[in-house]
């Protein structure tokens, strides 16, 4: 009988052992930011750090004639996007008449500048010059400042800041870029044709080089338009849009030097065209989380199917680099990238 019980009591020991609920540790999927970012049509977008938040500023795509403001938008984890709407418009840029696009923001002394390109100015020695229609006979790139990255911006100097034509090169796409000397360059150039200048202190105006010239251009083989520039372990990064922007061809190539004037000798595409997830990849920036060797890339695209000209939207994705400090091609997603919020 004692073996009898004996075998009775381990049975049952084993019976409710196996019918007790088991505690398992359940792994959080990670929170991701999707693409693209946030809702509406938007393009060329800036993307920068300012203090402990990633801000967003993009081209409000539509047509020309309805692309007459910006929006902003800031996140503290590359998830969760707020939009602060109307932070520039025509009503505070008068000369700007026909379209603005292409912001590029950056801080200096506690003030906040919006750069921009305006009117898509033309000359009689291209196509697009209409001498019956003075709507792009005057504009270029313009300046804006506030006190906040949110605004609102006012008109920094009544005027744009750049309407001739250096080097051939059509004053759009302008990019300010601050180097660890101190210095503010401004690149910028459509046609095909990249101008560097250097800034003067207040940002009216820029200061000449050496040679007595404003500008010098830098073009690689390949440019079209949308300049953009970062250093990552001593060298300087230079990035920028080839083929159409308003078709598939478009595409993003890249550079690398070691000083901010070049040379720059083409490395190769890192950006273009994925049928299954969008096409017309272009007009970059990148943002670098503070303090980290985290890198992202804020390009637009072409959803599939893409029905206008002016349908691009915002998206992110994750940059990544090659032992010898090239560029591995990135990878276009829905998905997007994790939550990395920015520690103080």
């Amino acid at each position: 009988m004692k073996n009898s019980y004996s075998l009775l009591a381990g049975s049952l020991a084993l019976a409710f052992a196996c019918s007790s609920p088991k505690t398992t540790e359940k792994t959080e999927a990670p929170k991701l930011s999707g693409n693209p970012i946030f809702e509406g049509w938007y393009a060329d977008p800036e993307g920068i750090v300012f203090g402990d938040e990633y801000w967003v500023y993009p081209t409000f795509s539509a047509g020309y004639t309805d692309q007459l403001h910006f929006d902003a938008f800031s996140s503290k984890d590359l998830v969760t996007w707020e939009k602060h709407a109307n932070i520039l418009d025509t009503a505070a840029i008068k000369w700007a008449r026909q379209a603005m696009w292409a912001p590029a923001a950056i801080e200096k002394d506690g003030k906040y500048y919006l750069f921009f390109s305006a009117n898509d100015i033309q000359r009689p020695s291209r196509d697009g010059w209409d001498p019956n229609n003075d709507i792009n006979h005057f504009g270029g790139l313009g300046v804006a400042v506030a006190d906040s990255p949110g605004g609102p911006f006012k008109d920094h100097i009544g005027k744009p800041l750049l309407s001739e034509f250096y080097n051939d090169a059509q004053p759009i796409d302008q990019f300010v870029f601050k180097d660890t000397d101190g210095t503010y360059y401004m690149l910028y150039g459509g046609w095909s044709h990249c101008n560097i200048g250097k800034l003067n202190a207040d940002f009216t105006g820029f200061e000449p080089w050496e040679d007595g010239e404003l500008f010098h251009e830098i073009t690689p083989e390949g440019y079209v338009e949308g300049p953009f520039v970062f250093i990552r372990e001593g060298k300087y990064y230079f990035l920028w849009s080839e083929g159409g922007w308003t078709n598939d061809s478009y595409k993003v190539a890249y550079a690398m030097s070691d000083n901010i004037n070049g040379p720059w000798d083409r490395i190769g595409t890192i950006l273009e065209n994925d049928t299954t997830v969008a096409t017309g990849a272009g007009h970059n920036s990148v943002i670098q989380k503070p303090g980290s060797d985290d890198w992202y890339m804020v390009y637009h695209r072409r959803p599939i199917p893409n029905e206008g000209r002016d349908h691009r939207v915002t998206a992110i994705d994750v940059m990544e680099f090659n032992e010898d400090g090239t560029i591995k091609p990135i990878k276009m997603t829905f998905e997007g990238v994790e939550a990395n919020a920015i520690s103080q």
